[in-house]
């Protein structure tokens, strides 16, 4: 299939230690074909993690990041390739149908770009992974970036060019199950959108806590006012209840959200890398 675009080739593995045979497989292909290459990491470090291993480690004119388990169909590179020919940096596979997803996925997916593109400094193409073909340009200005959480997606759309898509129907899972929890997982990596390149949810909390301390005022002004019309008020436990309740969860959520930016600080400064490589096979003199 590569061979049909008549330009040399690397294919990275960029690889998170596992129990089963996957890095033996590997080594037995690269036996066969001395293009591809493999980076194995010192530990788990996940999915996005190996992502950016790949993207970073290549060293031809153009890179296309790809999930392996065979969702994402490695028959278009060649048209990725043809597009991106057409003078774009970034060509990017948009999923025209998704096999094989419930409807809850489907929809939390179509509500987590919502809520990303309305928030964020950025805007993220909807219907789109990390499956995606780059120039070198592109590459070097990731470099550039070292950032610990690796939302590719984001990172691509904030360094711009000249950029387009194409459609796709994206299959199912060839084979295996993989780790990921299309819940949680999904979840994650919608926060990463939002608080990675927008700080509107600090300004928003802030307002809702200014509207809220001003119907406080007013609910205390009301009943100051009633008890100066003698009105004979009875305390409410089930209220008291409710409006404590209410503000706690308020002050919990907001101390929650400053403290998902604080952990993300808290990373940038300690200036871990992203991944960890334990070696690398078929790189040259690289070991």
């Amino acid at each position: 299939m590569l061979l049909k675009l008549g330009k040399s080739y690397e294919i990275i593995f960029a690889l998170d230690p596992s129990p089963d045979r996957t890095e033996e497989i590997i080594l037995e292909e690269i036996k066969r074909n001395g293009n591809i290459k493999l980076v194995v990491f010192s530990r788990r470090f996940g999915q996005p993690a190996a992502t950016m291993a790949g993207i970073l480690t290549c060293s031809g004119d153009a890179c296309v990041a790809i999930d392996v388990d065979l969702q994402d169909q490695p028959e278009l590179i060649e048209p990725l390739y043809n597009k991106l020919m057409e003078g774009y940096e970034v060509v990017y596979a948009k999923r025209r149908s998704r096999k094989g997803e419930t409807l809850l996925k489907r929809w939390i997916s179509h509500v987590a770009y919502a809520v990303i593109n309305r928030l964020s400094d950025v805007q993220i193409p909807r219907n789109t992974g990390d499956f995606r073909i780059m120039t070198r340009r592109v590459i070097e200005e990731l470099r550039r970036l070292n950032e610990s959480h690796g939302f590719l997606r984001g990172l691509v759309a904030y360094v711009g060019f000249k950029q387009t898509f194409i459609e796709y129907d994206r299959d199912e899972r060839f084979a295996g199950k993989g780790n990921y929890n299309r819940l949680t997982g999904s979840f994650k990596i919608g926060l990463n959108g939002i608080i990675g390149f927008s700080s509107r949810p600090l300004t928003m909390m802030s307002m809702a806590g200014f509207v809220l301390a001003g119907l406080s005022f007013l609910l205390g002004a009301w009943y100051v006012l009633q008890k100066m019309m003698g009105t004979n008020l009875t305390a409410g436990l089930s209220t008291t209840v409710l409006v404590v309740s209410f503000f706690a969860g308020l002050q919990l959520l907001g101390l929650g959200l400053i403290g998902e930016y604080i952990g993300r600080i808290y990373d940038e400064v300690k200036r871990r890398p992203m991944y960890i490589v334990d070696r690398q096979v078929n790189f040259g003199n690289k070991k």
